[in-house]
């Protein structure tokens, strides 16, 4: 329990010094910001670029449109969409990201081969490759049924989530010490049941801050995808019609964000609740 407190506590005073700091530089900062040199190394702190925090807290309270919903609720109903490409994503990335671990673990020469691309694969810009995939996706179907826009970005949360999870993944099932691998072979086991009884195991301590950084990692490509694709429905591209705002209305473009933000954090608390409930198992166990 104490554990768990200094936690929430932990959460709960991040967010209030990254409030104090905001407000903080906008007390102190420059409203044309700080020029170093002839370029801008710090934003301006006017209104404009930089509403206080109770200015875009109280802008949920206020309709999206005159006379329509309010604007926490189209956030909420923008996050939710999104979560969707989200969940899949994540949960296709981390079986790919486990195949592969356990595939390079098992074959040096896998490992050796393939390990260099898989981490190659993340220097390629996201917002290059999204059009891409949605160009490719537009050409594909699914049986009879056509492929959808939220099925390109749930590829690109796929694509980002992959990796972490094949990386720590890898580590965890290399971690266990010589002397243990040397006992699982004395009792004649073979390769799978020294997986399950004790590779798989062991990988724990570094399966769930992989999967943390995944579920993450699927958020900001499910955002990202659709506001280069151009996804209709998502957070993604209520960032991109609130900007169009952003000169009469600055604190709406910052709602979507903050949404946005929140995905993210529940997304990671959901794994975190999963660590938790599993580590609560292995200690009745």
């Amino acid at each position: 329990m104490n554990r768990r407190l200094r936690l929430a506590l932990g959460g709960v005073g991040a967010v209030l010094v990254g409030v104090a700091l905001w407000e903080g530089y906008k007390a102190v900062g420059d409203p044309d910001g700080t020029v170093l040199f002839g370029a801008r190394v710090l934003p301006r702190t006017d209104d404009a670029a930089m509403p206080h925090v109770w200015t875009v807290l109280s802008r949920f309270g206020d309709p999206e449109l005159a006379g329509g919903d309010p604007i926490w609720l189209v956030v909420l109903q923008a996050c939710l969409f999104t979560l969707r490409s989200v969940a899949i994503g994540f949960v296709a990335g981390a079986l790919v990201g486990l195949l592969l671990a356990v595939l390079m673990q098992r074959l040096r020469v896998v490992e050796r081969g393939l390990l260099p691309y898989v981490i190659l694969s993340q220097t390629v810009p996201l917002i290059a490759l999204a059009p891409v995939i949605a160009g490719w996706g537009g050409r594909l179907a699914i049986g009879p049924y056509p492929w959808q826009p939220w099925m390109s970005v749930t590829v690109i949360a796929l694509y980002l989530a992959f990796f972490p999870v094949a990386v720590g993944m890898l580590r965890g099932l290399q971690s266990p010490a010589p002397i243990a691998e040397e006992l699982m072979r004395s009792y004649a086991a073979g390769w799978w049941r020294t997986l399950v009884k004790l590779r798989l195991p062991a990988s724990t301590p570094y399966l769930f801050p992989a999967l943390r950084l995944a579920a993450a990692a699927a958020v900001v490509g499910a955002v990202v995808g659709e506001i280069s694709t151009g996804t209709r429905g998502g957070v993604g591209r209520l960032v991109i019609e609130y900007s169009r705002e952003a000169t009469t209305d600055p604190a709406k473009v910052f709602t979507a964000m903050v949404g946005a933000a929140a995905l993210g954090l529940a997304v990671a608390a959901i794994v975190g609740l999963g660590e938790f409930l599993v580590g609560r198992r292995r200690v009745r166990a």
